[in-house]
């Protein structure tokens, strides 16, 4: 699937036009490109490659995926590997959207393997801040780059939640161990694989703001960069923070497992003292010796019996103070 729009001084020409159109726009001046690709094959790729003089390098990185969130410099273009992501909080996986751009100064290519990136708020991004659109190609590649930066902020937004949740059945009077067990892996396998996309983001965002070759990032888009930047900067800081504070759940989970079974073991020999109060007892009333004060009589079972409870009594409200039942 193509998707295409033209920029004409600064304001939006036409959309959806035959690619084949797209030597002729780029020939006007002040026109700018933008096309959108959907999983393409590599013949028809090749035909795109080729209209734009796209490096075979580059093209090969777009189309086979598994990239690093990168910016690779070529004679006459720019090739950015970026990543959406979205939690899925059912299963606290982490899924991610792999997308490759070409940007020039005057055209921007969008390679997605799958439609699961919402390239419609993109372009209404686009819409919504269109009196930037004069500064080119930078405006476009700015509105791609904050959405994204969006999902990356966003997802570490609903792990911070559901880290919350995990504090919660942490300290449940259910012991919820197990759970907790596998919520912690599960959050901090998304944590580790969201680090892999948003750290590297600093590093893409830096060398687009750094002048260089092309010059996309003009001054008056400096601060719209310089925001997208920011974000950034605190999702990988807050990333880490959370990686941190799920390694600790995990550590105060076994610890609480440690402190439970404790709990019970003094609980078990509490009551197995308890229990050999009347077992000595009895065991001692119980003897074929008939010499003992009213061996045989009901006044020594009574006696036996009253020995057991006061015995089992103290040894109850002795353990139940020093709070081992």
């Amino acid at each position: 699937m193509i998707r295409t729009r033209c920029y004409r001084d600064g304001a939006v020409g036409e959309e959806a036009f035959d690619p084949a159109e797209i030597s002729e726009l780029l020939r006007e001046p002040d026109t700018l490109v933008w096309m959108d690709v959907t999983d393409p094959s590599p013949e028809e790729f090749a035909l795109i490659a080729e209209e734009f003089t796209l490096n075979p390098l580059a093209v090969e990185d777009a189309l086979s995926g598994g990239q690093r969130p990168k910016v690779d410099h070529y004679d006459d273009h720019l090739f950015i590997s970026l990543y959406d992501v979205e939690l899925d909080e059912e299963t606290a996986g982490l899924e991610s959207a792999e997308i490759g751009v070409f940007a020039a100064p005057r055209y921007l290519v969008t390679v997605r393997q799958n439609d699961r990136f919402p390239m419609d708020e993109v372009v209404q991004r686009w819409d919504d801040t269109s009196h930037l659109a004069k500064h080119g190609i930078g405006f476009l590649l700015w509105g791609l780059l904050d959405v994204v930066v969006d999902s990356h902020f966003e997802t570490v937004q609903r792990l911070d939640d559901e880290v919350d949740k995990l504090e919660d059945l942490l300290f449940d009077r259910r012991p919820r161990s197990q759970e907790v067990q596998r919520r912690s892996f599960e959050q901090r396998k998304s944590l580790v694989l969201l680090r892999r996309v948003v750290l590297p983001m600093r590093e893409v965002l830096n060398v687009l703001m750094r002048r260089g070759q092309f010059d996309l990032v003009g001054g008056d888009l400096m601060p719209y960069y310089q925001d997208v930047y920011d974000h950034v900067l605190r999702a990988t800081d807050w990333t880490d923070s959370l990686r941190d504070l799920v390694a600790t759940i995990l550590e105060t989970n076994l610890t609480i497992q440690s402190n439970r079974m404790n709990e019970i073991m003094k609980a078990v020999t509490s009551w197995a003292a308890i229990a050999a109060v009347p077992t000595v007892i009895t065991g001692y009333y119980g003897m074929n010796v008939h010499t003992w004060p009213h061996a045989g009589t009901l006044v020594g079972g009574l006696v036996a019996l009253g020995l057991c409870i006061v015995g089992v009594a103290v040894l109850y409200v002795m353990f139940k103070r020093r709070e081992w039942l």
